[in-house]
């Protein structure tokens, strides 16, 4: 092939490119269709994930006190009686409720730990601020107010409203 062949060549399929709106870059990372940048600056990000490391230190030093006052001791350690056995019917009820509501304390906290870990992942990936369902931005709000949030309000009301997660849940 001659060199006038080959030029032409190419300015007619970066023509063509310039035609069909795509602009070529070297090195440029593809998004997925429907993903925007993130709106957040790197000094943002940065703030939101120290702000999830300290939740997520705060909320592993609650559960450890949740494991050692309710959940490690026993029924005669909690209530200091010798025999084992409460003296009274409602003693009993209160020391079982007790130990299980520390029990579900302890399960929701460690849902959150485990949130808090994937918006950790999300930052490192780079998609830390975009609703896991549509694509688009997270409100810089809802994130101040649930920094783990992986959706953003609308896909989160839809999603309570088709039955998906439960709304305590937070996402």
């Amino acid at each position: 092939m001659g060199k006038a062949k080959k030029e032409h060549t190419k300015a007619t399929g970066k023509k063509r490119a310039e035609d069909a709106g795509v602009k070529k870059k070297h090195g440029a990372a593809k998004r997925p269709p429907g993903r925007q940048k993130p709106p957040l600056s790197s000094a943002a990000i940065r703030k939101f994930r120290d702000l999830l490391i300290d939740h997520k230190e705060r909320i592993m030093r609650d559960v450890a006190t949740l494991r050692e006052t309710h959940l490690h001791s026993s029924q005669r350690d909690a209530t200091g009686d010798l025999s084992g056995y409460s003296l009274h019917m409602a003693d009993m009820g209160t020391d079982t409720y007790d130990r299980e509501f520390g029990l579900a304390m302890v399960t929701t906290e460690g849902n959150i730990v485990y949130l808090i870990d994937l918006a950790l992942r999300r930052i490192e990936e780079k998609s830390y601020g975009l609703c896991e369902t549509c694509g688009k931005p997270i409100k810089v709000e809802r994130l101040k107010a649930v920094p783990w949030a992986r959706l953003c309000i609308a896909c989160k009301k839809a999603e309570e409203t088709e039955g998906g997660n439960p709304a305590w849940q937070p996402s």
